[in-house]
């Protein structure tokens, strides 16, 4: 606690992007909000906020936010108010009448990347004891893990920066790939600038020159889903021109025989085919990079939403090892990382696949672990349950998911494919939501339970550095709202398990130590005590007196052998690829955030501040396409895919592609363009193909798509 004013403010961080950013809140007098302030001595923001990090105590208002339990009488009645116990035991009863018709395999957990670990970690410990089903994973899915798998593949741990964004302004060179961190998380945009200002060079990999593109010392504009295509060109040009790191590559990896193959089969010219980037650009982008003394690539969500994404990501990291530019300081690969906690939230057991540490669900170690500190019988707990997409498209089907408590997400508007997914939650027997506000997928529950947020609780998260942070508690929640590790308890009594799901963030977090201990993600050696003395501590943090691990692999890799290991990658198109200037869907479509919104824009669209510099989804094209379908600035467009269609006005730009589409997508309404993209999955990290589909364009008035798949969207 520090004073600032007349008041006194609290330490704690922004609720929003995977920076955490330090800030102080001050309460406001009587019925005012609470007031941010700059907090500038939390290194990774220095005090800097962007607009959503400002404006985010508007949310804490009681006209925005719920404030009470809601219950609905029938399937077709509407929701009316309800007491906590009513709602506690109705959602109680909705689950255990799914597990008596069904079986326990009919019930599932859906989360989120928001969450604290607290929360994280205890939801899913609920589905496995509570519950006793295999079936929960959370909209992190959707988000960096092709990058988790590559990066386990390859280094044998994913931390989504294995080095703090400090190193970023000290390297020599920076390929960022599909990232545009001045509108997704605009405060981190300041290292890369010290990056230039240091002498070191931006490379880009952007189909669209962007804000961050503009910062570039050279920007590369591929075809959407050629990624793959393109670093494996950087990589054959890398070893052709005589830069790759013999020495490195001899002492410190595996399997470079293998990839140099895959690469020597992408030559400069089948590249430019493939990503319509030029030779020339292809040949100084891999100088550039591979002369640098120190190097580092990052990617986001561009790469890694793409149902080869987990391979793009490799390539990439083959570059990283090729060029010896991993496992040494100022240099490495890293995943800018999207939500809160998307980090934490995938490390402590809300993924199919995986217990608390980022252990291994099928590890008959890590079962014995886990189960010890839970007290039940490891071979009582359930195994690996459906991926994100595939639950949600299980929700209603005879044997699938027939009741789900849904946590801190909105896949009504967020997940690909996104009518078909909300008609499955129709389907749904069952569903109780868990959130701060009325969402989409809030409103169609059978029991919405009114749940505490950032400033209301003491909880911690994991940023994209793997920091520990601990967000404390600032302001009071209304009467009528309680936290979700309260709504964990009072469900999980009522299901028959009074014991083990305590209500006390803390005492939470230290059961969590002793799960995580000896895992890849240990929190053994982190304390409550400890983040407040220390600004947060990296993990793998052992013992208590252990430093703390800012920077991974500089003595050895996370393999059984030490060494990083490569990966033979080779270019294959997206699932689903424009069918040519003369069929029904001749162009790709991208898909991205602007700086005004965050997620499903939930919360983000009930702040006035954010609306006006976000009023609503757009279609970017490019001027020689507008000139083609005789279309101007702001009029509407519709897009439809084989999916679907969404409509939004036109923004006409020469910042794209003229063979591709831009809408910024976890959008609800009509332009709602998760309703058009590919569900297609990753076959490794099972991540959807958000980033890139074949649609076409045409005035809105033109006559509406009559394709089944128009159909299905407009149900």
């Amino acid at each position: 606690m520090t004073t600032s004013g007349s008041g006194t403010a609290t330490d704690t961080h922004c609720p929003y992007c995977a920076l955490q950013c330090g800030m102080r809140l001050r309460p406001g007098a009587g019925t005012e909000p609470a007031e941010v302030l700059e907090r500038p001595g939390f290194p990774v923001n220095r005090g800097a906020l962007c607009g959503k990090g400002r404006t985010a105590t508007a949310v804490l208002r009681p006209g925005v936010r719920l404030t009470g339990p809601l219950v609905r009488d029938a399937r077709d009645a509407p929701l009316r108010p309800a007491s906590w116990d009513e709602a506690l035991d109705r959602a109680a009863a909705g689950l255990t009448a799914a597990r008596r018709r069904h079986g326990d395999d009919a019930v599932g957990v859906f989360g989120g990347g928001g969450l604290t670990n607290e929360k994280a970690y205890l939801l899913g410990k609920f589905a496995r004891v509570a519950l006793r089903t295999p079936h929960i994973d959370y909209n992190g899915r959707f988000c960096m893990s092709s990058a988790a798998a590559a990066h386990r593949r390859a280094f044998g741990i994913d931390r989504g920066l294995p080095f703090p964004l400090e190193d970023i302004a000290r390297t020599d060179c920076v390929i960022l790939v599909g990232a545009n961190p001045a509108e997704t998380m605009p405060p981190a945009l300041r290292y890369f600038r010290e990056l230039r200002e240091n002498g070191g060079r931006l490379i880009v990999v952007d189909p669209r020159r962007t804000r961050t593109a503009e910062q570039a010392d050279l920007h590369l504009q591929p075809l959407p889903g050629s990624d793959l295509a393109l670093a494996l060109g950087l990589l054959h040009l890398l070893i052709a021109d005589g830069r790759a790191d013999r020495e490195f590559i001899a002492r410190r990896t595996t399997g470079f025989a293998q990839a140099r193959t895959a690469a020597m089969a992408h030559w400069p010219q089948r590249v430019e085919r493939l990503t319509g980037v030029p030779v020339a650009q292809l040949a100084a982008a891999a100088a550039m990079f591979g002369e640098a003394p120190r190097g580092m690539v990052l990617t986001a969500r561009g790469p890694e939403q793409q149902s080869k994404g987990t391979d793009t990501v490799s390539a990439w990291i083959n570059l990283c090892l090729a060029a010896g530019k991993a496992g040494r300081p100022g240099s490495g690969y890293g995943c800018l990382t999207g939500q809160g906690n998307g980090q934490g939230g995938r490390e402590h057991g809300q993924k199919a696949d995986q217990l608390p540490g980022y252990r291994s669900i099928t590890d008959p170690a890590a079962r014995r672990h886990v189960a010890a500190v839970w007290g039940v019988d490891p071979h009582g707990l359930p195994g690996p349950g459906r991926s994100a997409y595939e639950l949600l498209d299980s929700l209603g089907t005879a044997g699938g998911v027939r009741a789900l408590l849904l946590m801190g997400s909105n896949p009504a508007v967020s997940a690909p494919r996104a009518a078909h997914v909300t008609e499955r939650i129709r389907a749904l027997d069952f569903l109780a939501v868990g959130d701060v506000v009325l969402s989409e997928t809030a409103a169609l529950a059978d029991v919405v339970l009114p749940v505490t947020q950032w400033a209301e609780e003491t909880g911690t998260t994991t940023n994209l550095e793997g920091r520990v942070i601990l967000r404390r508690k600032a302001v009071d929640a209304p009467p009528g709202v309680r936290s979700d590790l309260s709504v964990l308890h009072g469900l999980a009594a009522r299901l028959g398990v009074p014991e083990g799901f305590p209500e006390d963030p803390e005492g939470v977090f230290e059961e969590l130590r002793r799960a995580s201990a000896g895992g890849q993600a240990d929190y053994a050696g982190i304390s409550y005590d400890r983040i407040r003395a220390e600004d947060g501590v990296f993990w793998p943090c052992p013992e208590p007196g252990h430093p703390g691990t800012p920077r991974l692999f500089l003595d050895r890799f996370a393999t059984p052998d030490g060494r990083a290991r490569f990966a033979a990658v080779t270019h294959r198109p997206a699932a689903e690829e424009p069918d040519g200037p003369d069929g029904d869907y001749p162009l790709y479509l991208t898909t991205g955030r602007v700086v005004g919104q965050y997620q499903s824009g939930a919360q983000t669209r009930r702040v006035d501040e954010l609306n006006r510099s976000a009023p609503g989804p757009f279609v970017e094209l490019h001027p020689v396409l507008a000139r083609r379908l005789g279309v101007t600035e702001g009029e509407p467009l519709a897009v439809t895919s084989r999916r679907g269609r969404a409509v939004a006005p036109a923004r006409v730009t020469d910042t794209i592609r003229p063979d591709t589409v831009f809408m910024p997508f976890h959008w609800g309404g009509d332009g709602r363009a998760n309703t058009l993209t590919n569900p297609a999955l990753d076959p490794v990290s099972r991540m959807p193909e958000f980033k890139v589909c074949a649609v076409r364009v045409e005035k809105a008035e033109a006559a509406p798509a009559t394709d089944a798949a128009a159909t299905e969207a407009a149900a």
